[in-house]
């Protein structure tokens, strides 16, 4: 039997701890596992419904620090110190497994050594309501060659994983170390990507198998303000793979073109549509420019930079009443959203 080593990091999270982990000690039939949850000096009673979630059973273990170390460290903690399952997983105290998740996954890199980790589709939902049913049928799964499944994150230009539905091979895990401290709110792309450019990645099709709690954060002036930072964290990803990865990828080159190009132009997308939605005094419009020049020396030759001159022309009042009428670039709403809202939610 297969063992999974799954760590819960938890800071103010105390009153989803028992969904949690019950999420992952039910429901996983034919599957050894263990939990260890890591309060990181949590200001309310996390520390407290820990001990006594690991009072209740043996399979699970806690850890309280005494100070607040931060996610990273508090996930490096589990992930490298304490996993020593076959198989591990990261999921925050908040978000939960869907039945069977681990048992679906166990299958899948059971019968494919060449897979470092394996994923599926996670379900978003807003916090408070509760969890919408999850799909537990899996309809087959793919297996994707590890370069090819990193060069469509450069091609793409934003991370496919919110994190709770991934479970890694723990062996791999130590092998290439976990969350890079220079990433605080992107190191979980670039891990993902730094274990593609050693193995080959897996995907369960048809089944949900975790649940990921948006937090209903309103896009207020300060959220606007960090949109230039979230593309900086994005990009340094992206650096820091080709950094640590340049020798296996013989394309490097052309990948380091390919982001920095697909990052300017995020960046001028979400530029032109602060004129489309009136948003021009909250979005800071000149500073996503200037960080698509930086990325991109010929930005001005972008389509979307044409499209935001033309925005201009028009102006910040007329533009939300002619913003139909107006040719836009095309673009990904719905992934560029749960983006965002990941990276809103990290390090919380």
């Amino acid at each position: 039997m297969s063992s999974v080593s799954v760590v819960i990091p938890c800071y103010k999270y105390g009153q989803y701890l028992n969904a949690c982990v019950r999420s992952v000690l039910d429901d996983n039939p034919g599957v050894d596992v263990r939990v260890l949850i890591i309060d990181d000096a949590s200001p309310d009673n996390s520390a407290e419904v820990a001990r006594s979630i690991a009072a209740a059973d043996p399979r699970v273990a806690v850890r309280v620090h005494e100070t607040n170390k931060g996610h990273l460290a508090t996930y490096n903690e589990g992930l490298l110190e304490w996993a020593d399952g076959d198989y591990s997983v990261l999921l925050s105290a908040d978000d939960r497994l869907t039945p069977g998740a681990l048992t679906r996954a166990v299958a899948l890199l059971d019968a494919n050594p060449s897979v470092g980790f394996v994923y599926g589709r996670p379900v978003h939902f807003t916090h408070p309501g509760p969890p919408p049913p999850a799909r537990t049928q899996v309809r087959g799964h793919s297996v994707w060659p590890g370069h090819w499944w990193l060069e469509r994150r450069f091609r793409e230009g934003h991370g496919c994983i919110t994190s709770p539905e991934v479970v890694v091979r723990t062996d791999l895990q130590r092998k290439l170390g976990g969350y890079d401290p220079r990433l605080p709110h992107s190191g979980d792309i670039e891990m993902w990507m730094r274990f593609a450019a050693h193995a080959d990645v897996g995907y369960l099709r048809g089944a949900d198998q975790a649940y990921y709690r948006l937090h209903n954060n309103n896009m207020s002036a300060p959220h606007f303000a960090a949109l230039v930072e979230e593309l900086g964290q994005r990009r340094a990803a992206y650096e820091v793979t080709l950094e640590r990865n340049g020798d296996l990828l013989p394309d490097r080159d052309r990948l380091d073109r390919m982001i920095h190009q697909k990052l300017a132009r995020i960046a001028l997308r979400r530029a032109l549509r602060a004129y489309d939605r009136g948003r021009t005094a909250l979005v800071p419009v000149d500073e996503l420019v200037e960080f698509a020049a930086d990325c991109w020396p010929a930005y001005e030759s972008l389509p979307e930079y044409r499209g935001l001159r033309l925005r201009r022309r028009i102006g910040t009042r007329a533009m939300p009443y002619l913003q139909p009428l107006v040719l836009s670039a095309v673009y990904n709403k719905g992934r560029e959203w749960l983006w965002w809202q990941s990276w809103s939610r990290r390090g919380i």
